[in-house]
């Protein structure tokens, strides 16, 4: 099979998965778990083959196909990896095996249909970070809405329709502006230079007046950034969090969150370059307002979801003040703090749903004593803990400090040329690092090592040997990116200085706005 065609068999697998879940005769719960699970597995296997054999010296897209689907308007079937997507690529296909596995125990009504929404929900984010033309990107973005809908409204706790609803308007209302915005795009595209196409390598390259490009931005800009979710577009979050299942929780924080930062950095930026320099100084400190904000708002938690979700918050702002630094170090940062970040709250998450059937309880003032009654248990969050602080050698100082270091690098150019804001921004940020250490030391301080309490009083199990492989998995995985980042980073590098390149260079005739 070509490496394109394998690449299409990444895509589809979950999605065939999902058909034959459905169709099978019977449900019985231990057979449809281990179809998806191999179905999973197998994902995994040839998308590690597909990243093994990315050139990281060739700029540009690879394993590309590209197909008619509604050609007279000028749309594609156009699937690839870049610099940009293979990372996370990787991220979605390494998350769904340890989603399947960490379900195993906890959902025991509706199996079938329940795997057979994983499997499409996988099927569409994959697609989402492998489109390359705007309408497929568009139709995998809202096939997204569906299966995480359900998920939550099925199986999530007793406020799930409330956080299903307002999940869904929040995320609906951006997508339609997004709509809107594409359609404008691609006609400003086909009035100025003859060309109907919804390629994002077209796209890109379209010369667009400032205040356009500045309204479309707006609309590109509003849809991400309530997926990211960026403060104040992120209420619904929290309440997502809390009352989806623990399988549900994983990918919302592991993937779906990133499909915000991605699309800053795959279309909103680079299709808006002018808009995007005129709009930094506002999202800059949007970004940082979600550190601050996102970190102060976990400080003060009793639920022990909701520290973990509001964290999210913090976490992303500096993968977006990691994009608009416009520095290399920053932009790869942004990307290894996106990857990273997957990791470190996907494994959390689940830690809470292991202790959640045990258990039964959310609240953090219930629990204590923890590393006495499940010491392999304490063993693996306290990892996990230090790898969310950013502790080094683990992946979430090798993000952070990318980051930060983008930003300083940044903010002191902008300094030199009279410009204070960017400096105090870097600054600020900084803070969140602090502030990172004080929320998740003292989730640990209480959650394992506080008085005994019910409903710890009690003999809890320790982990299974299933739990502990999906842990062990994801803390190798924090321990790779965070020792040997060199590999990660050189099959980003090229993507990133081309990013830069797009962003920095105005194609106004007058120069920068």
């Amino acid at each position: 099979m070509s490496e394109a065609g394998l690449l299409n068999l990444v895509l589809f697998l979950p999605l065939i998965g999902a058909v034959l879940l459905l169709l099978a005769a019977g449900d019985a719960p231990e057979r449809v778990r281990r179809l998806t699970l191999i179905v999973m597995i197998v994902q995994l296997a040839l998308t590690l083959i597909l990243y093994n054999r990315y050139d990281d010296h060739a700029a540009g897209l690879q394993f590309e196909t590209r197909l008619p689907w509604i050609a007279d308007w000028g749309v594609y079937y156009q699937i690839a990896l870049d610099g940009n997507n293979v990372l996370l690529v990787l991220l979605t296909a390494f998350l769904g095996p340890l989603v399947v596995a960490g379900a195993f125990t906890a959902i025991d009504k509706d199996v079938k249909l329940f795997y057979a929404m994983v499997l499409l929900l996988q099927f569409a984010m994959m697609g989402t970070f492998v489109a390359q033309d705007l309408f497929l990107f568009y139709f995998f973005w809202e096939a997204m809405l569906i299966p995480m809908f359900l998920l939550i409204g099925i199986w999530g706790g007793a406020r799930r329709v409330y956080a299903t609803i307002k999940f869904f308007l929040y995320t609906a209302f951006g997508s339609i502006l997004m709509l809107a915005a594409l359609i404008y795009l691609v006609w400003s595209l086909q009035q100025t230079s003859g060309v109907t196409s919804f390629a994002i390598a077209d796209l890109v390259k379209a010369r667009l007046p400032l205040a356009t490009q500045e309204w479309l931005l707006a609309a590109f800009a509003l849809s991400f950034a309530i997926k990211v979710p960026m403060v104040p577009l992120h209420t619904w979050l929290p309440d997502a969090h809390v009352e989806a299942p623990t399988a549900g929780s994983v990918i919302l924080a592991g993937v779906l969150l990133k499909m915000g930062t991605y699309g800053f950095m795959k279309l909103g930026f680079p299709l808006f370059p002018d808009a995007t320099r005129v709009f930094t100084p506002l999202l800059s400190s949007l970004a940082v307002l979600g550190i601050v904000y996102g970190a102060c708002l976990a400080l003060v938690q009793n639920d022990i979801k909701k520290i973990i979700a509001y964290s999210s918050i913090s976490h992303l702002g500096y993968v977006m003040l990691g994009l608009l630094s416009l520095e290399l170090v920053g932009i790869q940062g942004a990307v290894i703090q996106m990857v990273s970040h997957g990791l470190v709250a996907a494994g959390l998450f689940l830690m809470v749903g292991m202790i959640y059937e045990r258990c039964h309880t959310r609240e953090l003032a219930a629990y204590g004593g923890l590393s006495r009654l499940m010491p392999v248990y304490a063993v693996f969050f306290l990892i996990l803990t230090l790898a969310s602080v950013g502790l080094p050698t683990t992946s979430g100082f090798t993000g952070e400090f990318l980051v930060l270091l983008g930003a300083f690098k940044g903010a002191w150019t902008q300094h030199l040329a009279g410009h204070e804001l960017p400096l105090v921004l870097a600054a600020t940020a900084v803070s969140g690092v602090i502030l990172g250490a004080l929320y998740m030391l003292r989730f640990a301080l209480t959650f394992l090592y506080g008085a005994t309490k019910a409903p710890t009083t009690h003999a809890l199990a320790d982990l299974s040997g299933r739990e502990k492989t999906i842990l062990a998995l994801i803390v190798a995985a924090v321990f790779a990116l965070g020792l040997f980042p060199d590999g990660a980073m050189r099959k980003t590098e090229l993507a990133a200085q081309a990013y830069q390149q797009i962003v920095s260079t105005s194609r106004l005739p007058g120069g920068h706005p």
